[in-house]
């Protein structure tokens, strides 16, 4: 499914969406533009420690990034926020920043306008209570916000650069329409985790088409929530693998005793799971059966020939690690995605920097379809979960991409925990 991109296109019953042109850019990235672009930020909610606060927080008060640190490349001018718990922060930042609170996400988009007023929208859908489905997963309303956005997209006829925090929808249907309303109107779209640009301990990457035969990751935290930064963490990693991505063809989702059954069973899982394992700092002592009382194991299965398996060890890891059999090579490569037990939380840093360079360059420095692909694995994943950890052949996910050639990750000091 290699999408080529329209730059202009007629709706029916609607404007042209013009295409979009970019904003002023720097040649030194120690300077801030001659006039900085313009962001609407869609927030579910604002408060200490959440997405909002880690990413749009950085937007309005500056970060260090690999070794840098660096005034805010962008200009929030304006907030929308779904909800407005006890312990909100947005209203206060607002006084403190300047920018304005809006009633609607119409409104946040037009600043009182008939066309749009900003230069890039940030869509933080992550936090606040919002009710569980039958399945597990929360109900965050991200296709519900990016709806209204497009919305207002087309009946001004212009669109602007989008980011969408972590996976798109819980449902795939709405992550694929989604995805597709960024290729039909043009607009450069950016989406996913914070965890592939995070620092590597070792700095590996893939060469790109490197022959991978096998791949494991291992996360601990919710199956959902976190489950899609495990995925995320693998997908960079194997994306870069020979013949590029070409999607996923089956995926399953097995929970208690039968995660040891299927790797004791697999000549490659305890391997890799072990060679994984190794590079995490957190682990315990003990092995992984004695340790994780519900263990859950991802099975991807790609269209490639590639079979990879994601593992949830909650009691044995608080980190998240990868490990991959590469032809040729005797030993397995492996890997520590590092993140930061506490604020400032600077994992965050180098996706912020992102967020950055998409809305004043208007060009994402990776691929959104790694989002949609993961998002998609993830919703069947939880699919066979909820049928008791059947085989779900995923026809849908024929999702080809090619990686970046360029290593994004972190490599810069970090920056220290701050007092409490």
């Amino acid at each position: 499914m290699k999408i080529n991109r329209r730059e202009l296109l007629k709706i029916s019953g609607a404007a042209t969406i013009l295409p979009f042109a970019g904003c002023r850019s720097t040649t030194d990235e120690g300077l801030l533009p001659p006039q900085r672009p313009r962001v609407a930020t869609i927030i579910t909610e604002y408060r200490r420690n959440s997405h909002a606060d880690v990413i749009v927080g950085r937007l309005l008060g500056g970060y260090d990034h690999d070794g840098v640190r660096r005034s805010p490349r962008v200009q929030v001018v304006s907030m929308y926020t779904d909800q407005v718990p006890d312990n909100d922060m947005s209203r206060d930042l607002a006084e403190k920043h300047g920018y304005a609170i809006m009633p609607s996400i119409r409104d946040a988009l037009l600043m009182d306008g008939d066309d749009l007023a900003v230069d890039g929208v940030v869509l933080i859908g992550e936090h606040g209570d919002y009710p569980l489905n039958e399945k597990g997963q929360k109900l965050y309303p991200r296709y519900e916000l990016f709806s209204q956005i497009v919305q207002t997209f087309r009946d001004t006829g212009h669109a602007v650069p989008v980011f969408s925090d972590k996976h798109l929808s819980v449902e795939w249907e709405k992550a694929k329409w989604m995805y597709d309303q960024s290729v039909e109107l043009g607009f450069p779209f950016l989406a996913g985790s914070s965890l592939p640009l995070t620092w590597r301990r070792p700095p590996i990457e893939l060469e790109l088409d490197t022959p991978v035969d096998y791949a494991v990751a291992a996360f601990y935290g919710g199956k959902e929530s976190y489950g899609f930064h495990a995925l995320e963490t693998l997908q960079c990693m194997v994306e870069r693998r020979q013949g590029g991505e070409t999607g996923i063809e089956a995926v399953q989702c097995l929970e208690g005793p039968d995660v040891w059954t299927w790797t004791s069973q697999t000549d490659w899982a305890g391997e890799l799971l072990e060679a994984a394992l190794g590079r995490s700092e957190t682990r315990q002592a003990g092995t992984p059966q004695d340790n994780v009382d519900e263990p859950i194991a991802f099975l991807l299965d790609y269209r490639s020939g590639l079979r990879a398996a994601v593992y949830i060890l909650n009691g044995h890891i608080r980190d998240a690690v990868f490990a991959a059999s590469v032809s040729r090579q005797e030993e397995p490569l492996s890997t520590l995605f590092w993140l930061q037990s506490g604020r400032p939380f600077s994992h965050f840093s180098n996706l912020t920097f992102q967020i950055e360079e998409l809305i004043i360059n208007g060009k994402a420095n990776y691929p959104v379809e790694r989002t949609l692909l993961t998002t998609g694995a993830l919703a069947a994943l939880m699919d066979s979960s909820y049928q008791g950890g059947v085989r779900l052949e995923t026809t849908h996910l024929d999702i080809s991409y090619t990686a970046p050639a360029d290593s994004l990750f972190s490599r810069g000091p970090v920056p220290p925990l701050e007092e409490a």
